[in-house]
């Protein structure tokens, strides 16, 4: 029997969803930008100061950025002195933007990128001090095999970061929380990207995404140590991280 996986609310076969996944990437790449700032309200810049703080790569660090889209991760790691950083993502799009961006804002020198999947990284083992990948886990097909590959290509002491939509912890916020995601979303998305339905799913695979407790067992079955998380805004995001011993 053909095994399924959920695109949204909706199962799939699993060999299909990388790539509607990345159609809808495609469509979103031109408004990517502009659509988290007002998917989000402004806040997932402050969400990413936040999370390339924790992951504090140094100037002899080589890291990894995993699902880097339109590079905000990789920019902001660059000016806090990161040495070397390599932006990967399963859609060319995407990363065509980020390479544009990259030289329009003279960032180009230390970057590097590769069009892939994160379930197969194209790198040797240990080959790695950081990994890290932002609102990018919930896309993947085997999320588990994403967290393995994160594992293998870190040397002994590095650490992987994971920066995604979790679980609102505020009971009293969630109607607003399901009303904002499900209607407001794909009414911006239709208004401004000319595509609800992309959006539509976006705010679907928030919902069918790991909550805090799952995901960090999930990184200590693949091999991850001191294993932890720490949630922002209540839990609407949440920072995960993991260490290679």
């Amino acid at each position: 029997m053909t095994q399924t996986t959920d695109f949204g609310f909706r199962q799939v076969p699993r060999e299909e969803k990388a790539s509607m996944v990345r159609e809808v990437f495609d469509s979103v790449a031109p408004k990517y930008d502009v659509m988290n700032d007002l998917m989000s309200l402004g806040m997932h810049r402050a969400w990413k100061h936040a999370f390339v703080a924790a992951i504090g790569a140094g100037p002899r660090d080589t890291l990894l950025d995993l699902a880097a889209g339109t590079g905000d991760v990789a920019f902001l790691a660059k000016k806090r002195g990161a040495g070397r950083v390599i932006l990967a993502d399963i859609n060319a799009a995407m990363l065509n933007v980020g390479q544009n961006r990259a030289l329009q804002k003279g960032l180009a020198s230390g970057l590097s990128f590769v069009c892939c999947d994160a379930e197969k990284i194209p790198l040797p083992a240990a080959s790695v001090e950081k990994v890290s990948m932002a609102f990018g886990l919930r896309n993947c097909t085997d999320k588990d095999a994403v967290l393995r590959e994160g594992f293998r290509v870190l040397r002994p002491g590095g650490r992987m970061h994971v920066l995604e939509f979790s679980r609102l912890e505020i009971d009293a916020l969630r109607p607003l929380y399901d009303a904002w995601s499900f209607k407001a979303l794909p009414a911006i998305g239709a208004k401004i990207a000319q595509d609800a339905e992309s959006y539509q799913y976006l705010a679907e695979s928030i919902r069918m995404f790991p909550d805090q407790p799952t995901l960090a067992a999930m990184f200590e079955a693949a091999g991850f140590e001191r294993v932890g998380y720490r949630n922002l805004s209540g839990g609407i995001v949440a920072i995960h991280t993991g260490w290679k011993l």
